[in-house]
């Protein structure tokens, strides 16, 4: 059987919740074999992040490298980057292997509070890796920090995705999860259009890994043809079911749960 395939450049995490993992079963779930390059090592679970372990960054490109010379893939996502390294070298492997379906999804901090990309990396991730991106997507505190100044209001909000794609990105979703409203409400604009993405917010506080879901069910769709605004529609269908059918595991955050279509 040949199906489409994806890479993942993000971090692992411990609980199953997030990070590589989370991305892989995203992947799997919706017909696309998934591929990996890991960045770091989180000895995490549903109350947080106790320890960090960065990946040498020679080692995140080789990784990459040895999936791009043998098997290929239609479209890659990034996660947890960690360091300005890091992003440097995933950079130069983007380039390097012509990989325009990228989704950047600009993991800042975890659902805990532990930071995941340090604060001398926030440049180089806006300056290197979102002209790289066909999509990039940020939640509400994310973009704050990669346009340096508050976003709250839903005017402050497509004015955000509008500059988000003036720093490079092809298109850009900032997402709403982290606003008060009733409905989670996302904002895309590809330069042309913008659209409006809403759905119910889950009474739950079992989200982790939900940016992960999204931004990897993203990459899928890309990776299967479809365009970038079809594969964001698809995304929010899957992560706002996701959402749904969250587990309950744990103490803390529960994860999301990209299983449900096979898992009840």
């Amino acid at each position: 059987m040949k199906l489409p395939v994806a890479l993942t450049i993000a971090g692992s995490d411990s609980g199953g919740g997030a990070g590589i993992q989370a991305d892989l079963k995203t992947f799997a779930v919706l017909g696309v074999h998934g591929t990996s390059a890991i960045t770091a090592i989180t000895a995490q679970n549903t109350l947080g992040v106790t320890d960090i372990m960065e990946i040498p960054a020679a080692l995140v490109f080789a990784q990459i490298e040895a999936v791009m010379q043998d098997i290929g893939a239609r479209a890659a996502k990034t996660g947890m980057l960690a360091s300005a390294e890091i992003i440097e070298v995933v950079a130069r492997a983007i380039e390097l292997y012509g990989i325009t379906n990228l989704v950047v999804d600009p993991v800042m901090v975890a659902k805990g509070g532990a930071r995941l990309l340090r604060d001398d990396a926030v440049d180089a991730l806006r300056q290197r890796l979102l002209p790289l991106a066909a999509v990039v997507t940020p939640n509400l505190p994310e973009a704050a920090v990669l346009l340096k100044r508050p976003i709250r209001t839903l005017d402050e909000r497509r004015q955000a995705a509008r500059d988000l794609v003036s720093l490079g990105a092809r298109a850009a979703v900032v997402k709403g999860g982290h606003a008060d409203e009733r409905l989670s409400i996302d904002h895309y604009f590809d330069g042309a259009q913008m659209f409006e993405l809403q759905s119910p917010r889950a009474a739950t506080q079992n989200t982790h890994g939900s940016g992960c879901v999204f931004s990897a069910a993203l990459a899928a769709g890309l990776a299967k043809g479809s365009d970038a605004l079809a594969a964001v529609h698809e995304a929010k269908a899957f992560i706002t079911a996701a959402i749904e059918s969250s587990l309950e595991v744990g103490r803390g955050h529960g994860p999301v749960n990209p299983m449900f279509r096979i898992v009840n």
